[in-house]
């Protein structure tokens, strides 16, 4: 009797704990979300140029995250990790089939949200440079617009990025300086085809 008792405690101890761990995994997911999503989607909108297709992608990465946390490493951030799962989630669906037969046109630009601080004319000119510079930046090639992403709009450090796309941190500072590069090439084009 005692040992059944021992068991039906033991039980209950157990699915106390794996009740709290839920709760707590269920606390972590709401805190990602409102840290990360609108960053994620953005990440993600740099890779499919599909606004929902890029929101998709990013429910997918919290389902991703929440199912696979237990084996959740902890060798990076938790950012760091969710960034991954969207950049593997984007090359996923870039290889797929169906973005081979179906080419995407008229992607809008992933919008953001205005600074408070910032009058509407402010917000205006300012977005209207930005749509600019983002749009300079979609034309890159793949591996420049992603460490170009990362570095300035993301904030990540060079060893950090390395982790993410799996490449030497001597890689990532050669893809930077040819990313920039090109966007100085590109922006120097446009503006001498502006002004003849």
């Amino acid at each position: 009797m005692r040992w059944n008792e021992s068991f039906g405690k033991e039980g209950s101890q157990e699915s106390l704990e794996n009740n709290k761990t839920a709760a707590s995994l269920n606390e972590k997911i709401e805190e990602w979300i409102r840290l990360y999503s609108h960053d994620l989607k953005w990440l993600a909108y740099s890779y499919v140029k599909d606004h929902s297709l890029a929101e998709d992608i990013t429910q997918e990465t919290f389902i991703k995250a929440y199912q696979k946390y237990t084996t959740f490493n902890q060798n990076s951030t938790e950012k760091t990790w969710l960034y991954k799962i969207t950049i593997n989630l984007c090359k996923d669906h870039l290889k797929s089939s169906y973005i081979r037969r179906v080419l995407k046109k008229g992607a809008e630009v992933f919008q953001n949200l205005p600074s408070q601080a910032e009058t509407p004319e402010q917000h205006t000119i300012n977005k209207s440079n930005d749509e600019e510079l983002f749009q300079h930046i979609l034309q890159l090639e793949d591996k420049y617009r992603e460490v170009i992403i990362l570095f300035y709009f993301e904030e990540f450090e060079v060893k950090d990025m390395s982790q993410l796309i799996n490449v030497s941190p001597n890689t990532i500072k050669t893809r930077l300086r040819r990313a920039r590069q090109l966007l100085q090439e590109q922006i120097a084009s446009e503006g001498s085809s502006t002004d003849e």
